[in-house]
């Protein structure tokens, strides 16, 4: 049975409640605090929300915006990491506090566009709520207060935006083709209708332009010029949303445009394969070298992206479900580490890997919270990582992709190097005379807990979470129903 139109859309009406209330609390002067309360505020009800929205189903907006169990599973995801990010932006030492306000109305009105994101299934929705999650980010970026000698944020601002409008002018394109193909925007129907010609050239063209503008949002190589420039130069608060909840929203979208194509379609399984491959090598080998803990994780995030696109080139569900799921393992250990960035940071500075010596007798929630993030992303058991680069790989070996496997192995555990020297100072590396014991307030010591946890638990007990993925992507593919 249907449900109600109000409940269906309640996270999305909560979200944008928020964002209009913030809109008016900007119009004030000096209401930080009661932004960051309202912006808090609307993050657990909209969590709230998401769980009470699962099992609901609804078609809405003319068949355009569908409400399934894939899209509640990863609206839950979304507004969780609303609510983490929520809790790493708490002091906002490196945004001036008259603008504030704006900061978190960008980032309710960002993270509004990715959860109206994974309902859409008409290309118009679809590029319209793509924008809405992007351009806030764009302003946010530059929010960050000039120091004397840098102003590093102007220039990744700068490569933000032409960035990601060339990506998404060419993803534009590639989408004209497809229309033009089908003559539908609906993906459901341009699914049925490109099946018996998916072999084409021009629908080969138009996936692979379609897909330029989420390889941007994954940072996928060689889309991601922008990224170690953008989580250098934007605030840390800032590098860390942009590290992680954008990209629940493009491996989702991808999802729904790499489905297009069938399991026996070996030249887009071969494109995503020399994706995969160039992003792996190019991001592991670059963050070898790398000082500032910011970029590193930068160029750990083009690596990743390439783990993640390991998963697509099966184009199986099995592969699908592997992707999102280790996508939402890298959320939550790319934002344990921010965490600890954020923390560490003196008045918002960046955090060089020398830096971080000694963390375990400056604060040792702080270490563990780093060493469980770390580890995790080098993919050492029994974190989420581990299981979520096996199950990536399973999927591509079940796909006949034994070389691409191999590969990812060899990636893997170059990643190890880099990811060890972070523990290595934080564990063994003695702190310097005057660095001080960090004090944590209890949301920083919460948040620091419940990532501890959601990341082992996943790694752990990762069967409820892949069967419920698995469960949600067969929602995709089902017909269109009356609202």
């Amino acid at each position: 049975m249907t449900s109600p139109f109000f409940m269906a859309f309640l996270p999305e009406l909560v979200l944008l409640a928020g964002g209009l209330a913030l809109f008016f609390v900007t119009l004030g002067e000096g209401l930080a605090r009661r932004a960051r309360l309202i912006a808090t505020a609307t993050a657990l009800v909209a969590l709230a929300a998401a769980v009470a929205g699962l099992g609901r189903e609804a078609v809405l907006f003319s068949g355009a915006y569908r409400v399934d169990l894939f899209s509640q599973v990863l609206k839950l995801v979304l507004t969780a990491g609303f609510a983490g990010v929520l809790g790493l932006s708490a002091q906002l030492p490196d945004i001036r506090q008259r603008i504030q306000p704006e900061y978190f109305l960008f980032l309710t009105l960002s993270v509004t566009g990715l959860v109206l994101l994974v309902s859409c299934v008409d290309v118009v929705a679809l590029v319209i709520a793509l924008e809405l999650s992007s351009f806030p980010l764009y302003l946010m970026v530059p929010m960050r207060r000039e120091r004397e000698g840098q102003r590093s944020q102007m220039e990744s601002a700068v490569k933000y935006i032409m960035f990601g409008v060339a990506a998404n002018g060419v993803m534009l394109f590639g989408l004209s083709y497809l229309f033009g193909l089908t003559g539908t925007t609906s993906l459901p129907v341009m699914a049925a209708q490109l099946g018996p010609i998916v072999q084409s050239p021009l629908v080969v063209l138009g996936l692979a332009l379609s897909f330029c503008g989420l390889y941007y949002k994954l940072a996928i190589f060689p889309f991601h010029f922008w990224t170690p420039d953008v989580y250098q130069g934007a605030s840390n608060e800032t590098a860390g949303l942009i590290a992680t909840l954008p990209k629940i929203g493009a491996v989702a979208v991808l999802v729904r445009l790499v489905s297009l194509a069938t399991p026996q379609h070996g030249t887009i399984a071969l494109l995503l394969s020399c994706l995969a491959v160039g992003s792996m090598l190019f991001g592991n080998l670059l963050a070898l070298g790398q000082t500032d803990f910011k970029r590193l994780l930068g160029f750990s995030g083009v690596a990743h992206a390439g783990y993640a696109v390991v998963g697509f080139v099966a184009l199986s569900g099995a592969g699908f479900a592997a992707a999102l799921y280790y996508i939402t393992g890298y959320v939550l250990m790319v934002l344990a580490c921010f965490v600890v960035i954020s923390r560490v940071s003196r008045d918002g500075a960046n955090v060089a890997v020398a830096d971080l010596a000694g963390l375990h007798r400056r604060s040792p929630l702080l270490a563990a919270t780093l060493i469980v993030g770390v580890f995790g992303l080098a993919g050492i058991p029994p974190f989420v990582g581990f299981f979520g680069k096996l199950s990536l790989l399973t999927a591509a070996l079940a796909g006949g992709h034994l070389v691409l496997v191999v590969i990812t192995m060899v990636n893997a555990a170059i990643a190890v190097y880099y990811y060890l020297r972070v523990v290595r100072e934080a564990v063994f590396g003695d702190p310097v005379a005057d660095a001080p014991a960090l004090a944590l307030d209890t949301s920083t010591r919460v948040l620091c807990v419940v990532l501890i946890v959601a990341i082992v638990a996943l790694g752990v007990a990762p069967a409820l979470m892949m069967d419920t993925l698995s469960q949600a992507l067969t929602a995709i593919n089902l017909p269109l129903a009356a609202s």
